[in-house]
């Protein structure tokens, strides 16, 4: 499973036969550049019906299409539930329509029906006309130029977006209706290659992480030495832990459990210190994701005073992805947290390591106290006074130190193994969208491709 091969990203499945056409003309348009003199360049909606008809509820009849329903990049259809209590206005489309998700930032949907159905108005159904082959015409409105042209054509601060009209202007390079299907057909199987191959590397990754979690859970629980006398610890659904260890509620190894500050979002800044939200911690490490952070310029009053973060802090999230912990590195420089995290200091008697306590926070032993105190839906966040009463582990000083650094080293093991995959799945959706581009602006002939 974790074997080098498994990493790499194999891209053997490319088309045998990717040249260029003979002759070329100048479309005049920026995004399209020189296309296949034989093509024709076309408006939208001379490609296309733009179907107006709206409904006021969803029919119960008809399944349902909302935008988070839809892959961005893929145009395939995710995974989702049935959609009953619908009660705004909808649009409806019949199989082979071509649905343009018209939301920014959610442009790069856009899905090919392949049933009667209805959808949430933020979709534009088009319906293509005679000679446009549906398959084509949903590539080319995939195809990474288009989307950025109507990308900077929309309007709106809050919630940008591009109207039927202006998609309706938007030229198109068109083959003759048998390249196109051509050109579908090619894609339809090399896409469904990339997918193939892209999901494998996917479930990879949920194969490491879930490795991951069972490792820190193990010896979080039962330590490093499997022949440790054990003994009952007194909670159920511990069971049994290694001799000298004990269970300790969390309020007893801090000095400070609290929450980030309310309103403060009017002293956001473009610079200064780093202003930590529940995005920047991991469900499955203790390292944080700054790679994209808020900063904040904070009053100069207890509030500051009393949210301001030291080195080895703890932080849980306590309203939102329950469960994502992390421990503030020494070197991190000023930083505060805001209201859905709680930020939780050891004891300056060392009776805890930080890090353990991340790690037990991380495993089991957390998982169970979160499921617990949410369980059946009745709370939709934890107080402080559930943080305060988590049960944690506490073997000796040395002892936790000794596993943290076993922890710290395999866990980054897998992360590094889990950066290549995501690596490899980054630079095959990438080959992905390169294709369709170059396929449907003639860049590349595939009339005649074949796969090995």
């Amino acid at each position: 499973m974790s074997s080098d091969s498994d990493a790499r990203t194999p891209l053997a499945d490319r088309p045998a036969t990717t040249a260029g056409y003979d002759t070329y003309t100048d479309s005049g348009v920026d995004w399209l550049g020189e296309i296949p003199a034989h093509w024709e360049l076309r408006a939208l909606k001379y490609s296309a019906d733009f179907v107006q008809e709206k409904l006021d509820s969803k029919p119960t009849d008809l399944p349902y299409i909302g935008l988070e329903h839809i892959e961005s990049e893929t145009g395939n259809l995710a995974k989702y539930e049935t959609v009953d209590d619908v009660s705004s206005k909808v649009v409806h489309f019949k199989e082979g329509d071509v649905l343009f998700g018209k939301l920014r930032p959610y442009l790069a949907k856009v899905l090919l029906a392949n049933e009667r159905g209805v959808g949430t108005t933020e979709l534009v159904p088009m319906r293509p006309v005679n000679d446009v082959d549906e398959r084509f015409l949903r590539y080319q409105l995939l195809s990474k130029g288009f989307i950025d042209v109507v990308d900077a054509q929309t309007y709106g601060a809050r919630m940008p977006r591009v109207s039927p009209d202006q998609l309706a202007e938007q030229k198109i390079a068109l083959p003759p209706p048998g390249e196109q299907r051509a050109i579908a057909e090619f894609l339809d199987r090399a896409t469904a290659r990339i997918d193939t191959l892209i999901e494998k590397k996917e479930r990879l990754v949920e194969l490491l992480e879930e490795k991951r979690s069972a490792l820190v859970s193990h010896v979080v629980t039962k330590g490093l030495d499997a022949e440790a006398e054990m003994h009952d610890s007194g909670v159920k659904w511990l069971g049994e832990i290694p001799a000298g260890w004990d269970v300790v509620r969390l309020k007893f190894l801090t000095s400070l459990v609290t929450s980030g500050p309310r309103g403060w979002a009017e002293y956001y800044s473009e610079e200064g210190p780093i202003f930590l939200q529940v995005g920047n911690l991991s469900r499955g490490s203790l390292d944080l994701d700054l790679s994209e952070v808020e900063h904040v310029n904070p009053p100069e009053d207890a509030e500051g005073t009393r949210t301001r973060l030291e080195g080895n802090d703890l932080l849980l999230s306590i309203t939102a992805y329950i469960g994502s912990i992390g421990v503030i590195p020494p070197d991190l420089g000023e930083a505060y947290v805001n209201q859905h995290i709680a930020l939780v200091r050891p004891l300056l008697d060392e009776r805890a390591h930080s890090r353990w306590l991340g790690y037990c926070l991380l495993s089991r032993v957390g998982k169970s106290q979160f499921g617990e105190l949410l369980y059946g839906g009745t709370k939709d966040g934890l107080s402080l006074q559930d943080v305060k009463d988590l049960q944690v582990l506490l073997p000796p000083l040395d002892e936790q130190r000794t596993i943290v650094n076993h922890l710290d080293e395999k866990t980054a093991q897998i992360d590094a193994l889990i950066e290549r995959v995501e690596d490899g799945i980054e630079r095959l959706r990438e080959y992905r969208t390169a294709l369709i581009s170059t396929a449907v602006t003639g860049e590349i002939d595939v009339r005649d491709a074949v796969y090995a």
